[in-house]
């Protein structure tokens, strides 16, 4: 009984032992601290160089790796505290190719023709970037064909078309949710949600909504937070825009005037107000104020006012205070200022949603918006037909 059991003991140290072995190597191996991306290059000469690249300050892109081609083959190796978007380009090859950084091997089978149709493998977010591009390509492909269909077809077909180009155009703008809502653990959802805040900001509140069922994990790394500030931002600048939308109330506001005295709008409407935003430093703005002054000495005495708000304050000039002042009395601007010499972060602007300027609001005598950005001509002429 004895010997057979040391003969079992044995025979499961020979059959266990190397498959724990085996096991252990191969997690080893399966195991990547930083990243490592191989590409083969079929067709790309030996010496060219490869780049992953990442948006620096400015937009510009700043190498973050180096590789050179040697027999049609180049390898990126290096440390990764955390998943990242790059761009992989090569010289002498047309296009730039977005891979995601993790701590896994990723091997691209490079096309030398176009880089954009190179093949990934390797990576969860990669893998999932890939998934939406394709299913996102083809409902956009669909819907192209239906809409040149739709534009051939007569007016009794045009009918049926119609229908299902508006299911297809729902479908492709629905499915980007729709992918976040499958994938909120993945790394790429996080990158979906930044591009969407970019070019879906009037679904600014879905978007919220989304990201905030993204997990844990993924909302407080680094480009989390980052993507939360700019869906905070873009709700911001959204609310603005409505906000001072035609045919709504203009925001009230309140400032101090250049001898320190704080003025509000809604103390200052008259039957038409001009909320002018300006700026000493804004040469377009200093060439339109003679069209204001001219507007203003024709129709103050009918009832319109001007309230200037100055958006001075600008890291150049060496006194703000100063130059406002010397810029209201040289273009003779005898209305009412007002400013916080804060330059674009100025809350009042902020709540215009001003962007550039010189930027105009026309108001009626309730304090409704009922036109915006006029200048010269067009400015004279829509306060003439209120007030004549």
């Amino acid at each position: 009984m004895q010997k057979t059991d040391v003969s079992m003991k044995r025979l499961f140290l020979i059959i266990i032992v190397p498959a724990l072995l085996l096991c252990c190597k191969q997690e080893q191996e399966a195991k990547i601290e930083g990243y490592r991306v191989i590409g083969e290059a079929p067709g790309v000469h030996n010496g060219i160089r490869a780049y992953l690249k990442y948006p620096g300050p400015n937009g510009r892109q700043v190498v973050k790796d180096t590789a050179i081609v040697i027999n049609e083959k180049f390898k990126f190796e290096g440390g990764l505290e955390q998943t990242e978007m790059v761009n992989l380009t090569i010289n002498s090859v047309q296009g730039v190719l977005p891979v995601i950084l993790e701590n896994e091997e990723i091997k691209i089978n490079i096309n030398k023709e176009k880089l954009t149709n190179s093949k990934i493998y390797g990576g969860e977010s990669n893998s999932a970037m890939i998934e939406f591009k394709e299913n996102f390509g083809a409902i956009t492909e669909k819907n192209d064909e239906l809409g040149k269909k739709y534009r051939q077809a007569s007016a009794k077909d045009k009918q049926a078309l119609s229908k299902q180009l508006l299911e297809i155009k729902k479908r492709r703008d629905n499915y980007p949710f729709k992918f976040l809502k499958e994938h909120p653990d993945n790394y790429y959802a996080l990158m979906l949600t930044d591009y969407l805040v970019e070019t879906r900001r009037e679904d600014i509140e879905k978007i919220s909504k989304y990201y905030n069922e993204l997990s844990e994990d993924l909302k407080t790394t680094e480009f989390g937070k980052s993507v939360n500030r700019k869906i905070k931002a873009m709700a911001d600048r959204m609310a603005a825009l409505r906000a001072t939308e035609i045919g709504k109330k203009a925001p009230n506001f309140s400032a101090p005037n250049p001898e320190g005295e704080i003025i509000a709008l809604k103390d200052v409407l008259g039957k038409v107000t001009i909320v002018d935003f300006w700026a000493a430093w804004c040469g377009p703005c200093r060439r339109e104020n003679p069209n204001v002054v001219k507007v203003y000495e024709q129709y103050k005495d009918k009832g319109l006012e001007i309230i200037g708000v100055s958006l001075d304050g600008n890291r150049r000039q060496k006194d703000p205070k100063a130059a406002w002042k010397k810029a209201i009395k040289d273009d003779n601007l005898t209305w009412h200022q007002v400013s916080n010499l804060k330059y674009f972060n100025d809350p009042i602007a902020r709540s215009y949603n001003i962007r550039s300027i010189p930027a105009t609001f026309v108001l009626d005598e309730n304090g409704v918006i009922i036109a915006t950005n006029l200048r010269g001509k067009a400015l004279e002429a829509k306060i003439s037909e209120i007030l004549n």
